[in-house]
């Protein structure tokens, strides 16, 4: 080899090392941010439509503002919180939010879990089969459930007074919608009805997670079906329990607010309005921008410290199998 190509070759050779140390350094800096880079749509969607209205909503909390854009804002301090707490109806929608919040979870806890245990064992296409019909009315419109259940519950064309009136020779029908003492009732089992579907198929997903080898020990040591549940299922169970419990207390009264709406519009005389309906219609019919937004702050506010109780309770009583 000549000396000009030995030479040539050592250049090459001493120039290309200070290139691969200046990239390697930004190779490893664009390796952290990388992640970050994928997150980052993600991270600006939940900006955009979270929590710039959350901030809004605060803002608008403190001023008095009838949603027209030519009208002023006027800011009234926390006038909006006092009037809000003093007002009778606040109370009626918050001990119906109680209500509506304790009348779904047999709906989204108890019977979904019975359901879920009952079936684990079927085979996996009927467990399919099942599983499709089950989550159905979930995925059905709130409006279309709204106009199909009022079509039952009608007090004299309706199925179900005419089934009740031959079953317990009832002197008059059931009024479910119009009637004080059945509305609530009718509208939380409305809710509830919905919900099975969604409900059992999170619990069903949960029990094919369990190893099966802890309910053949415990067949093999003679326990009964109702041991291994009390004992094994149960235990493996409890942080979907309590995921469920936590979503069932949390969202009751907004999977509610479609039903409320169609049906009763919050009567007869306020009794199945709840927290969600009120801040929609001080909002929305009565133009109360500010008294709808300091709904929501205490709205955001309570369930905000129901949900980090619960986040505390998650700790403390799940079971998980590591």
């Amino acid at each position: 080899m000549s000396y000009e190509a030995v030479g040539v070759t050592r250049r090459h050779a001493s120039g290309a090392k200070p290139q691969s140390k200046e990239r390697k350094p930004f190779l490893l800096r664009l390796a952290r941010i990388k992640p970050y880079i994928y997150l980052l749509p993600a991270l600006v969607s939940i900006g955009f439509w979270i929590y710039k209205p959350l901030l809004q909503t605060f803002n608008l909390s403190v001023y008095q503002w009838n949603l027209l854009p030519t009208s002023p804002k006027q800011y009234v301090g926390m006038k909006n919180f006092t009037n809000l707490l003093g007002l009778p109806e606040m109370g009626i929608a918050l001990w119906n939010t109680l209500i509506y919040t304790l009348g779904v979870i047999p709906f989204s806890l108890i019977i979904p879990l019975i359901i879920a245990i009952a079936t684990d064992n079927i085979g996996r296409k009927a467990s399919n089969v099942y599983r499709a019909l089950i989550f159905l009315p979930m995925i059905m419109a709130p409006v279309a459930v709204s106009s199909v259940w009022r079509w039952i519950m009608h007090p004299t064309n309706g199925i179900l007074n005419k089934a009740l009136t031959d079953w317990f020779h009832l002197s008059e029908p059931i009024r479910f919608f119009t009637d004080e003492h059945w509305a609530i009732w009718s509208i939380t089992f409305i809710t509830g009805w919905k919900l099975i579907g969604f409900s059992t198929l999170i619990f069903s997903a949960a029990m094919t997670g369990i190893n099966k080898e802890y309910i053949e020990a415990a067949k093999i040591d003679r326990a009964n079906r109702l041991q291994i549940i009390w004992h094994i299922l149960l235990p493996l169970l409890s942080p979907t329990i309590l995921f469920m419990a936590m979503m069932s207390t949390l969202f009751a009264s907004e999977w509610s607010f479609s039903y409320i709406n169609v049906l009763t519009q919050g009567g007869p005389f306020n009794t199945t309005t709840n927290i969600y309906y009120l801040l929609w219609t001080y909002g929305f019919q009565s133009f109360n921008i500010g008294a709808s937004s300091a709904a929501a702050v205490v709205f955001f506010l309570g369930f905000g410290l129901l949900a980090w109780l619960f986040m505390k309770l998650t700790k403390k009583l799940s079971f998980f199998d590591n």
